[in-house]
Protein backbone atom coordinates (compact mmCIF):
# COMPACT_ATOMS: atom_id res chain seq x y z
CA UNK A 1 0.00 0.00 0.00
CA UNK A 2 2.80 2.39 0.85
CA UNK A 3 4.50 1.71 -2.47
CA UNK A 4 1.24 2.55 -4.30
CA UNK A 5 1.00 5.88 -2.53
CA UNK A 6 4.59 6.57 -3.46
CA UNK A 7 3.93 5.78 -7.12
CA UNK A 8 0.86 8.03 -7.16
CA UNK A 9 2.85 10.84 -5.52
CA UNK A 10 5.60 10.45 -8.12
CA UNK A 11 3.08 10.56 -10.98
CA UNK A 12 1.35 13.59 -9.44
CA UNK A 13 4.65 15.41 -8.97
CA UNK A 14 5.55 14.67 -12.59
CA UNK A 15 2.20 15.98 -13.77
CA UNK A 16 2.62 19.19 -11.74
CA UNK A 17 6.14 19.64 -13.07
CA UNK A 18 4.86 19.11 -16.60
CA UNK A 19 2.08 21.63 -16.06
CA UNK A 20 4.57 24.17 -14.76
CA UNK A 21 6.85 23.50 -17.73
CA UNK A 22 3.96 23.92 -20.17
CA UNK A 23 2.79 27.05 -18.35
CA UNK A 24 6.30 28.45 -18.47
CA UNK A 25 6.53 27.76 -22.19
CA UNK A 26 3.27 29.63 -22.79
CA UNK A 27 4.42 32.54 -20.68
CA UNK A 28 7.68 32.75 -22.61
CA UNK A 29 6.01 32.59 -26.00
CA UNK A 30 3.53 35.35 -25.12
CA UNK A 31 6.09 37.57 -23.36
CA UNK A 32 4.10 37.33 -20.13
CA UNK A 33 5.60 37.90 -16.72
CA UNK A 34 8.06 36.70 -15.47
CA UNK A 35 9.80 36.05 -18.82
CA UNK A 36 9.20 39.42 -20.50
CA UNK A 37 12.40 41.32 -21.34
CA UNK A 38 12.96 44.63 -19.57
CA UNK A 39 15.14 47.56 -20.61
CA UNK A 40 16.77 50.71 -19.23
CA UNK A 41 17.09 49.77 -15.55
CA UNK A 42 13.65 48.12 -15.67
CA UNK A 43 11.79 51.24 -16.84
CA UNK A 44 10.27 49.52 -19.90
CA UNK A 45 9.15 46.00 -20.70
CA UNK A 46 8.67 44.18 -23.98
CA UNK A 47 5.12 44.53 -25.38
CA UNK A 48 4.25 47.23 -22.85
CA UNK A 49 2.73 50.01 -24.96
CA UNK A 50 4.65 51.83 -27.69
CA UNK A 51 4.99 49.95 -30.98
CA UNK A 52 8.79 50.13 -30.71
CA UNK A 53 8.60 47.86 -27.63
CA UNK A 54 6.27 45.38 -29.32
CA UNK A 55 6.60 42.43 -31.67
CA UNK A 56 5.83 44.52 -34.75
CA UNK A 57 9.19 46.29 -34.39
CA UNK A 58 10.84 42.89 -34.94
CA UNK A 59 8.94 42.09 -38.13
CA UNK A 60 11.84 42.58 -40.55
CA UNK A 61 14.29 39.82 -41.42
CA UNK A 62 17.00 39.20 -38.87
CA UNK A 63 15.56 41.76 -36.46
CA UNK A 64 17.05 42.03 -33.01
CA UNK A 65 16.33 44.36 -30.07
CA UNK A 66 19.10 45.21 -27.66
CA UNK A 67 19.64 47.73 -24.84
CA UNK A 68 22.88 49.38 -23.79
CA UNK A 69 22.77 50.97 -20.34
CA UNK A 70 25.08 53.14 -18.31
CA UNK A 71 25.05 52.70 -14.54
CA UNK A 72 21.62 53.79 -13.28
CA UNK A 73 21.26 57.28 -11.82
CA UNK A 74 22.11 57.64 -8.15
CA UNK A 75 22.31 60.41 -5.57
CA UNK A 76 26.05 60.68 -6.12
CA UNK A 77 25.91 60.23 -9.90
CA UNK A 78 22.71 61.73 -11.29
CA UNK A 79 23.71 61.49 -14.97
CA UNK A 80 22.69 58.31 -16.78
CA UNK A 81 21.73 57.14 -20.27
CA UNK A 82 20.36 54.11 -22.05
CA UNK A 83 19.87 53.22 -25.70
CA UNK A 84 17.39 50.69 -27.03
CA UNK A 85 17.94 49.68 -30.65
CA UNK A 86 16.31 47.38 -33.19
CA UNK A 87 18.55 46.25 -36.07
CA UNK A 88 17.59 44.35 -39.20
CA UNK A 89 19.08 43.34 -42.56
CA UNK A 90 17.73 42.95 -46.09
CA UNK A 91 19.43 41.90 -49.30
CA UNK A 92 20.89 44.70 -51.42
CA UNK A 93 20.34 44.11 -55.15
CA UNK A 94 23.31 46.35 -55.95
CA UNK A 95 25.82 44.85 -53.55
CA UNK A 96 26.98 41.58 -52.04
CA UNK A 97 26.64 43.20 -48.61
CA UNK A 98 23.16 43.51 -47.07
CA UNK A 99 21.40 46.75 -46.24
CA UNK A 100 21.54 47.24 -42.47
CA UNK A 101 18.80 49.24 -40.78
CA UNK A 102 18.91 50.55 -37.22
CA UNK A 103 16.12 52.23 -35.28
CA UNK A 104 17.15 53.54 -31.89
CA UNK A 105 15.81 55.52 -28.97
CA UNK A 106 18.05 57.22 -26.43
CA UNK A 107 16.90 57.84 -22.87
CA UNK A 108 18.85 60.39 -20.81
CA UNK A 109 18.47 61.32 -17.15
CA UNK A 110 20.31 64.24 -15.54
CA UNK A 111 20.76 68.02 -15.42
CA UNK A 112 20.31 70.22 -18.49
CA UNK A 113 23.52 71.16 -20.34
CA UNK A 114 25.58 73.81 -18.58
CA UNK A 115 27.08 75.62 -21.60
CA UNK A 116 25.00 78.22 -23.46
CA UNK A 117 25.66 76.75 -26.92
CA UNK A 118 24.82 73.22 -25.78
CA UNK A 119 21.71 74.41 -23.92
CA UNK A 120 20.37 76.23 -26.99
CA UNK A 121 20.84 73.13 -29.14
CA UNK A 122 19.08 71.09 -26.45
CA UNK A 123 16.15 73.55 -26.28
CA UNK A 124 15.78 73.40 -30.07
CA UNK A 125 15.47 69.60 -29.95
CA UNK A 126 12.84 69.36 -27.24
CA UNK A 127 10.81 72.58 -27.59
CA UNK A 128 10.02 71.52 -31.15
CA UNK A 129 6.78 72.77 -32.69
CA UNK A 130 5.62 69.18 -33.23
CA UNK A 131 5.56 68.44 -29.50
CA UNK A 132 2.43 68.67 -27.36
CA UNK A 133 2.41 69.59 -23.66
CA UNK A 134 1.86 66.90 -21.05
CA UNK A 135 -1.46 67.14 -19.17
CA UNK A 136 -2.24 67.07 -15.44
CA UNK A 137 0.32 69.67 -14.36
CA UNK A 138 3.30 67.68 -15.64
CA UNK A 139 6.09 69.91 -16.95
CA UNK A 140 6.99 68.35 -20.26
CA UNK A 141 6.48 68.01 -24.00
CA UNK A 142 5.90 64.90 -26.12
CA UNK A 143 5.99 64.15 -29.85
CA UNK A 144 6.15 60.85 -31.71
CA UNK A 145 9.94 61.03 -31.94
CA UNK A 146 11.02 62.96 -28.83
CA UNK A 147 9.92 63.79 -25.29
CA UNK A 148 10.98 65.92 -22.33
CA UNK A 149 10.00 65.98 -18.65
CA UNK A 150 11.34 68.45 -16.07
CA UNK A 151 11.75 66.68 -12.74
CA UNK A 152 10.75 68.08 -9.33
CA UNK A 153 13.08 70.51 -7.58
CA UNK A 154 14.22 67.76 -5.19
CA UNK A 155 16.08 66.22 -8.16
CA UNK A 156 17.99 69.40 -9.10
CA UNK A 157 21.73 68.99 -9.62
CA UNK A 158 24.31 70.68 -7.42
CA UNK A 159 24.25 74.36 -8.30
CA UNK A 160 20.52 74.36 -9.01
CA UNK A 161 20.38 73.15 -12.60
CA UNK A 162 17.08 71.36 -13.21
CA UNK A 163 17.21 67.65 -13.90
CA UNK A 164 15.24 66.27 -16.82
CA UNK A 165 14.38 63.02 -18.52
CA UNK A 166 14.47 63.01 -22.32
CA UNK A 167 13.71 60.47 -25.04
CA UNK A 168 14.98 60.91 -28.58
CA UNK A 169 14.67 58.65 -31.64
CA UNK A 170 16.95 58.18 -34.63
CA UNK A 171 17.11 55.81 -37.57
CA UNK A 172 19.77 54.93 -40.15
CA UNK A 173 20.11 52.76 -43.23
CA UNK A 174 23.61 51.61 -44.16
CA UNK A 175 24.45 50.10 -47.55
CA UNK A 176 26.73 50.48 -50.56
CA UNK A 177 25.89 54.20 -50.82
CA UNK A 178 26.87 54.82 -47.20
CA UNK A 179 24.86 55.60 -44.10
CA UNK A 180 21.68 57.64 -44.47
CA UNK A 181 19.75 59.17 -41.56
CA UNK A 182 15.98 58.82 -41.62
CA UNK A 183 13.07 60.01 -39.48
CA UNK A 184 11.63 57.47 -37.06
CA UNK A 185 8.48 57.57 -34.91
CA UNK A 186 8.59 55.66 -31.61
CA UNK A 187 4.81 55.46 -31.20
CA UNK A 188 1.79 57.70 -30.68
CA UNK A 189 2.10 60.59 -28.22
CA UNK A 190 0.18 58.80 -25.46
CA UNK A 191 2.49 55.78 -25.61
CA UNK A 192 5.62 57.93 -25.73
CA UNK A 193 4.27 59.99 -22.82
CA UNK A 194 3.82 56.84 -20.72
CA UNK A 195 7.33 55.68 -21.62
CA UNK A 196 8.62 59.08 -20.47
CA UNK A 197 6.85 58.89 -17.10
CA UNK A 198 7.93 55.27 -16.53
CA UNK A 199 11.55 56.26 -17.21
CA UNK A 200 11.26 59.28 -14.90
CA UNK A 201 9.78 57.23 -12.04
CA UNK A 202 12.51 54.61 -12.39
CA UNK A 203 15.30 57.19 -12.56
CA UNK A 204 14.03 59.20 -9.59
CA UNK A 205 13.69 56.11 -7.41
CA UNK A 206 17.25 55.09 -8.16
CA UNK A 207 18.54 58.66 -7.61
CA UNK A 208 16.66 58.91 -4.30
CA UNK A 209 14.49 61.93 -5.19
CA UNK A 210 11.18 60.30 -6.15
CA UNK A 211 7.97 61.96 -4.93
CA UNK A 212 5.54 60.03 -2.71
CA UNK A 213 3.40 58.84 -5.64
CA UNK A 214 4.40 57.76 -9.16
CA UNK A 215 3.87 60.26 -11.97
CA UNK A 216 0.68 59.57 -13.91
CA UNK A 217 -1.33 60.97 -16.82
CA UNK A 218 -5.07 60.68 -16.23
CA UNK A 219 -6.18 63.21 -18.85
CA UNK A 220 -5.84 62.66 -22.60
CA UNK A 221 -2.98 64.28 -24.48
CA UNK A 222 -4.01 67.34 -26.47
CA UNK A 223 -2.09 66.92 -29.71
CA UNK A 224 -0.82 69.88 -31.69
CA UNK A 225 -3.56 70.61 -34.21
CA UNK A 226 -1.47 72.13 -36.99
CA UNK A 227 0.88 70.28 -39.32
CA UNK A 228 4.04 71.83 -40.73
CA UNK A 229 3.70 74.14 -43.72
CA UNK A 230 5.95 76.19 -45.97
CA UNK A 231 7.66 78.92 -43.99
CA UNK A 232 6.63 82.36 -45.10
CA UNK A 233 6.09 85.82 -43.70
CA UNK A 234 4.74 86.42 -41.20
CA UNK A 235 6.44 83.59 -39.34
CA UNK A 236 4.55 81.74 -36.59
CA UNK A 237 1.38 83.55 -37.75
CA UNK A 238 2.57 86.67 -35.92
CA UNK A 239 2.58 89.96 -37.89
CA UNK A 240 6.03 91.50 -38.05
CA UNK A 241 7.96 88.23 -37.78
CA UNK A 242 9.55 88.47 -41.23
CA UNK A 243 12.42 86.47 -42.72
CA UNK A 244 13.90 86.42 -46.20
CA UNK A 245 13.76 82.68 -46.87
CA UNK A 246 15.00 83.04 -50.45
CA UNK A 247 13.65 81.61 -53.68
CA UNK A 248 12.98 77.88 -53.85
CA UNK A 249 13.29 77.67 -50.07
CA UNK A 250 12.81 74.32 -48.37
CA UNK A 251 12.17 75.94 -45.01
CA UNK A 252 9.00 74.82 -43.27
CA UNK A 253 7.42 76.06 -40.08
CA UNK A 254 5.35 74.35 -37.43
CA UNK A 255 3.23 76.37 -35.06
CA UNK A 256 3.21 74.32 -31.87
CA UNK A 257 1.29 74.62 -28.65
CA UNK A 258 -0.36 77.98 -27.94
CA UNK A 259 -1.60 78.10 -24.34
CA UNK A 260 -1.51 80.49 -21.40
CA UNK A 261 1.58 78.73 -20.02
CA UNK A 262 3.50 77.72 -23.13
CA UNK A 263 3.87 78.72 -26.78
CA UNK A 264 6.25 77.22 -29.35
CA UNK A 265 7.09 77.64 -33.01
CA UNK A 266 9.84 75.98 -35.07
CA UNK A 267 11.37 76.50 -38.51
CA UNK A 268 13.11 73.55 -40.14
CA UNK A 269 15.13 73.07 -43.32
CA UNK A 270 13.54 70.11 -45.08
CA UNK A 271 16.07 67.58 -46.36
CA UNK A 272 14.97 64.36 -48.05
CA UNK A 273 15.01 61.39 -45.65
CA UNK A 274 16.56 63.45 -42.85
CA UNK A 275 15.05 64.28 -39.43
CA UNK A 276 13.55 67.75 -39.03
CA UNK A 277 15.78 69.77 -36.71
CA UNK A 278 15.02 73.45 -36.10
CA UNK A 279 16.87 76.23 -37.89
CA UNK A 280 14.99 78.65 -35.64
CA UNK A 281 12.70 78.29 -32.68
CA UNK A 282 10.66 80.59 -30.46
CA UNK A 283 9.30 79.81 -27.00
CA UNK A 284 7.21 81.47 -24.32
CA UNK A 285 7.25 79.57 -21.01
CA UNK A 286 5.32 80.52 -17.91
CA UNK A 287 5.52 77.51 -15.62
CA UNK A 288 8.26 77.73 -12.94
CA UNK A 289 9.96 74.41 -13.79
CA UNK A 290 9.90 75.20 -17.52
CA UNK A 291 11.22 78.72 -16.86
CA UNK A 292 14.10 77.22 -14.86
CA UNK A 293 15.37 75.48 -18.01
CA UNK A 294 16.47 78.89 -19.34
CA UNK A 295 18.41 79.87 -16.19
CA UNK A 296 22.04 80.68 -16.88
CA UNK A 297 21.60 81.71 -20.53
CA UNK A 298 22.70 85.21 -21.53
CA UNK A 299 19.77 87.60 -21.21
CA UNK A 300 18.54 90.61 -23.16
CA UNK A 301 16.76 91.24 -26.43
CA UNK A 302 20.00 90.94 -28.42
CA UNK A 303 20.59 87.51 -26.81
CA UNK A 304 17.08 86.28 -27.55
CA UNK A 305 15.99 85.88 -23.93
CA UNK A 306 13.69 88.19 -21.98
CA UNK A 307 12.41 87.61 -18.44
CA UNK A 308 9.45 89.25 -16.80
CA UNK A 309 6.78 88.63 -14.19
CA UNK A 310 3.37 88.40 -15.78
CA UNK A 311 0.28 88.06 -13.62
CA UNK A 312 2.54 87.18 -10.70
CA UNK A 313 4.15 84.34 -12.65
CA UNK A 314 7.78 84.24 -13.87
CA UNK A 315 7.76 84.28 -17.66
CA UNK A 316 10.45 83.90 -20.31
CA UNK A 317 10.42 84.77 -24.01
CA UNK A 318 13.11 82.98 -26.01
CA UNK A 319 14.26 82.92 -29.61
CA UNK A 320 17.25 81.41 -31.36
CA UNK A 321 18.31 81.35 -35.01
CA UNK A 322 20.87 78.88 -36.36
CA UNK A 323 23.58 79.68 -38.93
CA UNK A 324 21.46 78.92 -42.02
CA UNK A 325 18.86 81.59 -41.15
CA UNK A 326 21.09 83.96 -39.22
CA UNK A 327 20.95 87.61 -40.38
CA UNK A 328 17.95 86.91 -42.62
CA UNK A 329 15.38 88.46 -40.29
CA UNK A 330 13.78 91.70 -41.52
CA UNK A 331 14.76 94.32 -40.59
CA UNK A 332 17.02 92.13 -38.42
CA UNK A 333 16.92 89.01 -36.25
CA UNK A 334 16.54 90.98 -33.03
CA UNK A 335 13.46 92.80 -34.28
CA UNK A 336 11.87 89.47 -35.27
CA UNK A 337 12.41 88.19 -31.72
CA UNK A 338 11.11 91.43 -30.19
CA UNK A 339 7.96 91.15 -32.28
CA UNK A 340 7.43 87.60 -31.02
CA UNK A 341 7.80 88.70 -27.39
CA UNK A 342 5.52 91.73 -27.84
CA UNK A 343 2.78 89.75 -29.55
CA UNK A 344 2.77 86.83 -27.11
CA UNK A 345 2.96 89.16 -24.09
CA UNK A 346 -0.13 90.95 -25.34
CA UNK A 347 -1.93 87.65 -25.92
CA UNK A 348 -1.36 86.42 -22.35
CA UNK A 349 -2.22 89.82 -20.84
CA UNK A 350 1.28 90.81 -19.79
CA UNK A 351 1.09 94.61 -19.61
CA UNK A 352 4.04 96.89 -20.22
CA UNK A 353 4.04 97.91 -16.55
CA UNK A 354 4.83 94.37 -15.35
CA UNK A 355 8.59 94.28 -15.70
CA UNK A 356 11.02 91.96 -13.98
Amino acid sequence: MGSGVGRRATVLAGAVAGAVLISGTVLWSTDSWPFRDSYCWGAWEQNSGASFLGDEALGKSGSERRATESAPPSAGRPQASCTLAVTSEVEDDDSDEPLVFKEQITLEYGPVPAGAKERRAWIAQYFHGSAAPLPDGLDGLVAGDRALLVLPEACDAEGGRPSVVTIRSESTGDGHLGEVAMPFTIGNVEDVGRMLLDAADTGMRKAGCAPGSPLRMTSPMVTVAEDHESARSPLCRIPGMTFDFGKGSRYEQQVGTVTDGLQTCSVVWKTLRMPDEPSANYVMARRPRMVALFDGLPEGSAQGLLRTTCGGRPTVFYGHVETGLEDRGRPDDQRVFDRFAESVAKRIGCGSGEGA
